[in-house]
């Protein structure tokens, strides 16, 4: 095995090796993005693995998942109107109609008419829902937790600020508001 090559890596797929391959079969290409992209891509995938993981032993999808915890997070009464779970979500209009569509079926949401404009809709969260969200939340959080402890509490954090300016900067660059997860909508 290379050194500071962790167990089940292959070592042409680190960055580095990435990088270093790049740049001796096409010098001058820009490869300092590399280091940072490329292990971004892989944790997105690892962790998006293990969460669909997760929710498949929980019973539930992530798009699911994600329209009852921003209800949930909502605070009483947990109810929201569609335009305002589509801002919270950061997914479209035929997004959020397809998953409250759904979660209604399922009987986690109810919809109604809104009040004031005529074609205002509001989701609530009905008791169902709610538990599931409860049920899921920490199943989901918890095990991210235990994913991300190999750094120290401290690193977290420094992690937490530096992802958080590389992702407001990115946006700005890209003139995208943001995405939920991975490959999802």
């Amino acid at each position: 095995m290379e050194p500071g090559v962790e167990p089940g890596v292959r070592p042409e797929a680190t960055a580095e090796a990435i990088a270093a391959a790049w740049a001796r079969e096409r010098p001058g290409t820009p490869v300092s993005s590399i280091g940072i992209v490329t292990p971004l891509w892989q944790l997105a995938k690892l962790f998006g693995d293990d969460r669909r993981r997760v929710l498949a032993r929980a019973g539930v999808d992530a798009a699911t998942l994600d329209l009852l915890s921003v209800l949930r997070r909502s605070g009483p009464p947990y109810t929201l109107t569609t335009r305002e779970l589509g801002r919270r979500s950061l997914v479209t209009a035929g997004a959020v109609s397809q998953r409250v569509a759904r979660a209604e079926r399922e009987g986690l949401v109810r919809r109604a008419p809104g009040e004031g404009r005529p074609r205002t809709v509001q989701v609530a969260l009905t008791p169902a829902g709610h538990a599931l969200v409860e049920a899921t939340v920490d199943e989901v959080l918890g095990r991210e937790a235990e994913l991300v402890q190999g750094l120290t509490p401290d690193q977290r954090h420094q992690l937490g600020e530096l992802l958080a300016l590389l992702l407001s900067d990115v946006q700005r660059r890209t003139g995208e508001a943001g995405v939920t997860h991975v490959g999802g909508s």
